[in-house]
């Protein structure tokens, strides 16, 4: 049987002061750390639920989105009238100098019909008649120079290719070289019959000198000179020998030289190029002349201004004896222009329309035109709106076209346009077809950087939303259209909205009665512009 073991000799003995402290600290925190944190963690998921309670909420008013069937007006319905003047389309014609000059008469008066490239007035001319002839003179003057570069061309061409000159002067110098080679070779021959001559004056002297005593003394005298000159040419031809020699070797080189001259033609070459580069030189220059030719008929033919189209005459702003600056870039405006002229079938109206009904006006839009003069309106359609509003008629010009211009009608005429409602192809225009539209109040829509911006109190979670929205066409004075972010049930903030910024808290007091469907107003029938403007119109 085995023995009992004792486990109490395995205890390790500690001292007291060891372990007391870290029990203690563990104690603190079991008893107190953890139940003041599910305490804390408590009071905070409290005090969030109640923040609604303790937060203050702006007080603001609303005002709900209208929904209404919007009034469409049919096609041809007079919207509104408008007054304007009548003016060229696109704009008047000037009639200008093109040359610088002083007007010796007009051609025609203000009304009248003119052609295309009809003349209508003249300059002096008489400058520019003589700067003609000057022309044409430098002109017959180059033709002169270019025909003689021509001619000397064509003479350097034939040198080149038959040069007689040249063949010529070396068949000199072969002759020559010929004779003296002739010449070489006959010289023994000469030698020899020199010393026979000279051995018959010798023995003519001394037989003449043996008999001296029984002939006259003139004979042996003269047979002593036929002895001294037969001496004297043999001599020289001796002494001929290397003379002759000296002179075979320079023609032979003369006659090497011309053959060399021959073959090369350098002179021949060189005066080809040189007639070549001359006459071209006078053709460049004979090309300059009858340039300066050309520009002064066109002066001379610019003298007399005409018509660019075909038209009538508005006014004449030059007069005769008055200086016109043609087309100089120094000049000033409209100082080279001496008629100005129009296109009786291309007129248009300049309309005033009133800033309330420019939303009304569209390009293409119909309209009916009347003026004094003419019996029966016309029929135009809107062209464009220009750019720029008139601050002190509080209006902005609108540009009207005229169909068929009748021919009593004049640009400056006074006219009055009506403006009509365009047609809408392929829309219904039934009361059970009329579109529904949101409408707000213009003053509770803010200009955004790309949209329009609206307040939206929402009342689920009393915030304010600040929404982007786009807006429509149609619309009264007070209201405006919302295409996107609205819908039916939502209300705007309208009063209170001063420093509010998205997600602030709000507490709706009440509805603004100053704000609402008391806004659409009841269109008057008897005033046509009147019942546009009120009613709900596109």
């Amino acid at each position: 049987m085995a023995s009992q073991v004792d486990l109490r000799q395995l205890v390790v003995e500690r001292p007291n002061g060891a372990t007391t402290p870290l029990l203690r600290k563990r104690s603190w925190l079991l008893r107190w750390g953890i139940p003041l944190a599910i305490v804390a963690g408590f009071l905070s998921i409290v005090g969030w639920s109640a923040r609604d309670y303790w937060l203050p909420a702006q007080p603001v008013t609303v005002v709900p989105v209208i929904l209404t069937r919007a009034e469409v007006q049919n096609a041809g319905t007079p919207l509104f009238q408008a007054a304007g003047w009548i003016e060229p389309r696109p704009t008047a014609v000037m009639c200008s100098a093109l040359v610088e000059g002083v007007v010796e008469e007009l051609l025609v008066v203000e009304g009248q019909e003119v052609r295309a490239d009809q003349p209508v007035a003249r300059l002096v001319d008489a400058d520019a008649r003589l700067n003609l002839r000057e022309a044409e003179s430098t002109l017959q003057l180059r033709e002169a120079e270019r025909d003689g570069a021509q001619a000397v061309l064509t003479a350097a061409k034939q040198n080149l290719e038959q040069p007689v000159h040249l063949e010529a002067a070396h068949a000199e110098a072969e002759a020559a070289l010929a004779t003296l080679e002739t010449e070489i070779k006959n010289l023994p021959f000469l030698v020899q019959a020199a010393e026979a001559r000279l051995t018959l004056a010798r023995q003519d002297l001394e037989g003449k000198k043996l008999v001296a005593e029984s002939i006259a003394g003139r004979s042996i005298q003269k047979a002593q000179s036929e002895f001294d000159s037969a001496t004297a040419a043999l001599a020289e031809l001796k002494q001929r020998g290397p003379s002759l020699a000296r002179q075979q070797e320079a023609w032979q080189r003369r006659c090497d030289a011309l053959h060399t001259t021959l073959k090369l033609k350098t002179d021949e070459h060189r005066a080809v190029d040189e007639g070549t580069a001359s006459l071209a030189a006078a053709e460049a220059r004979l090309s300059q002349a009858r340039l300066a030719v050309e520009t002064a008929q066109l002066r001379l033919e610019r003298m007399t201004i005409r018509s660019p189209i075909a038209g009538r005459v508005l006014s004449l702003t030059s007069q005769p004896g008055q200086r016109v600056m043609g087309i100089n870039a120094a000049s000033e405006r409209d100082a080279s222009t001496v008629v100005t002229l129009y296109d009786p079938n291309q007129l248009q109206v300049r309309v005033d329309v009133r800033l309330e009904d420019v939303p009304l006006v569209q390009v293409g839009q119909p309209v009916q035109i009347s003026t004094a003069a003419a019996k029966e309106s016309l029929a135009g359609q809107v062209l464009a709106m220009t750019s720029q509003a008139d601050i002190q008629k509080n209006t902005l010009q609108v540009k009207v076209s005229i169909d068929q211009p009748a021919d009593i009608v004049r640009p400056e005429m006074l006219a009055q346009v009506t403006f009509l409602a365009p047609e809408r192809p392929g829309e219904k225009l039934d009361d059970e077809r009329d579109p529904l539209r949101l409408l707000v109040p213009r003053e509770l829509v803010e200009p955004g950087e790309s949209n329009s911006i609206v307040w939206v109190a929402d009342a689920g979670r009393g915030l304010a939303v600040r929404r982007s929205i786009q807006l429509g066409r149609a619309g009264t004075d007070q209201l405006v259209e919302v295409t996107q972010g609205l819908n039916a049930l939502d209300k705007l903030i309208a009063s209170g909205r001063e420093g509010l910024s998205d997600g602030d808290r709000i507490r709706i007091t009440g509805t603004d009665p100053a704000m609402g469907a008391d806004r659409m107003r009841t269109p008057d029938p008897s005033n046509t512009s009147t019942a546009a403007r009120s009613g709900l119109t596109e």
